[in-house]
């Protein structure tokens, strides 16, 4: 990170990989754990893309880091809306029930990472359109 990196962005970032390895860290263990099938393969894509999202926000520079944030932000949206679906009318023939294990875990880490990345894409967007005036 630069120095010319706004400190509250800086924290923003570190918080958004934490919640984005937090989220991958479920799915890998629920895969390690015994989910298997299509859905063991989707989680285990789900944990190499929160990865690679957390190593965007880290290592990119300007619009690629922009880039990352809000496909992170997708990312988690997606994940949690994944799970709300499977939990209320079933995914791909998948239903899910709030007592399988880390369901409640699972939907507060992603709440949480899903303001933490709201948070860091609005103050990334806003501190790319201040450097381009």
């Amino acid at each position: 990170m630069t120095s010319t990196t706004p400190p509250a962005l800086q924290v923003m970032r570190i918080l958004s990989v934490l919640a984005l390895l937090a989220t991958g860290g479920i799915h890998l263990f629920l895969v390690f754990d015994g989910v298997g099938g299509v859905l063991g393969v989707m989680f285990v894509l789900n944990a190499v893309a929160a990865v690679v999202l957390a190593i965007g926000i880290l290592f990119l520079r300007g619009r690629l880091r922009q880039a990352a944030t809000v496909l992170s932000l997708l990312f988690l949206l997606a994940t949690l809306g994944a799970l709300l679906l499977a939990l209320t009318v079933g995914l791909f023939g998948i239903t899910e029930t709030w007592t399988f294990t880390l369901v409640p875990q699972t939907v507060v880490v992603e709440s949480i990472g899903i303001v933490i990345l709201a948070v860091t894409t609005a103050l990334a967007l806003r501190k790319g359109a201040v450097a381009r005036v």
